[in-house]
């Protein structure tokens, strides 16, 4: 074992220097993920950055979507012996005041995005349920998450175009624990999983509060993972709003979302994505095979540069979807992150 500079402060949770996590799971992570809008269909930006502990290994990335382009930069490296340490590449993030304020920035490089921004939390962090699922004697997930509704100031500057950032919106969080990361490992009996992952996550930003909500079903339409909190911004927290039901109207012949309802018991909120970022193109959460979350790129930082442009690259923009969305509901109307995926059987397509 080897000591870090975290060992000098009174925060071990096992008999393990700090570097070294409770588990050796392959599959262990530590991830922030942020996004940045105005609240229009103009622009949206999302970073991310995580730290494998077991894979030695951590990487970020940043994707804008404005007008037709998706564009990303993503970076990779050794993780090292100080996990303090969250710089990758031109990325780094900093945190000013805990569970408050963060500093996100993305350094000029060669391919067109970077940035330097301060988030401002709008209520407090608040931890949602544990995620946890288990597939045929094999833990899937195993991971805890806190969220985080506020406000963004700073700028972007795209293609030498600089764009201020006053007050835009935006949601965060951190998770850790256990997901499938990296490098597919052999099937074995997972060959037997139907593959269905249909997701809802929308935290959504009111005035002087935020709704955050959660559905995740199998393939029988059982749930796996729900939320439905309601947290004001003087700190007040409603914990339980009732059963989230989730309603969803696709495009002809897709499963694109173009509207939906979520009722929570007697709360009916209109949700409309007005401007779609298809999260894992480009940004390693599984589609590209040379470029995966915890994917060892060898022993000298990596930096990368990928541009789509739609509609010319449509048929590459699939999977997981992160949305701008405006929610609506008794006379209120707030934005924030429509999340969504259906992916694979699930008995709303039967």
């Amino acid at each position: 074992m080897t000591l870090s500079p975290l060992d000098d402060l009174p925060i071990h949770q096992a008999p393990e220097v700090m570097r070294h996590v409770a588990t050796s799971d392959r599959n262990f992570y530590d991830r922030y993920y942020f996004n940045c809008h105005p609240g229009s269909d103009e622009l949206m930006l999302i970073v991310g950055m995580g730290q494998y502990p077991n894979l030695g290994v951590t990487d970020a990335f940043a994707v804008v979507r404005h007008a037709h382009v998706h564009r990303v930069v993503r970076a990779s490296r050794e993780l090292g012996l100080d996990r303090m340490d969250t710089g990758v590449g031109p990325f780094r993030i900093e945190v000013l005041e805990g569970l408050k304020r963060l500093r996100v920035v993305l350094e000029p490089n060669e391919h067109g995005l970077s940035f330097d921004l301060t988030w401002t939390g709008a209520i407090p962090a608040t931890l949602e349920p544990r995620h946890f699922v288990r597939w045929q004697e094999r833990v899937i997930f195993d991971s805890v998450r806190m969220a985080q509704t506020g406000h963004w100031s700073g700028s972007i500057v795209l293609d030498s175009r600089t764009i201020p950032v006053d007050t835009w919106m935006g949601t965060r969080d951190r998770s850790w624990g256990i997901r499938p990361v990296g490098e597919p490992e052999p099937p074995g009996i997972q060959v037997k999983n139907p593959g269905t992952f249909y997701w809802l996550y929308a935290p959504m930003q009111f005035e002087d509060h935020a709704i955050l909500c959660i559905v995740q079903e199998d393939e029988k339409g059982r749930r796996v993972l729900e939320e439905a909190v309601r947290v004001w911004s003087d700190g007040r927290e409603e914990e339980y709003l009732g059963r989230p039901e989730y309603h969803p109207v696709y495009a002809p012949g897709t499963r694109d979302v173009v509207e939906a309802t979520i009722t929570i018991g007697k709360i009916e909120v209109r949700c409309t994505p007005i401007l779609p970022v298809h999260l894992m193109v480009g940004t390693g959460y599984g589609l590209e095979p040379g470029w995966k979350h915890g994917m060892y790129q060898g022993s000298e930082p990596v930096v990368e540069g990928v541009t789509y442009t739609l509609p010319e690259d449509a048929d590459r923009m699939w999977g997981m979807v992160d949305a701008v969305g405006r929610f609506e509901y008794d006379g209120q109307v707030g934005h924030g992150l429509f999340e969504y995926w259906a992916l694979g059987p699930h008995p709303s397509f039967t």
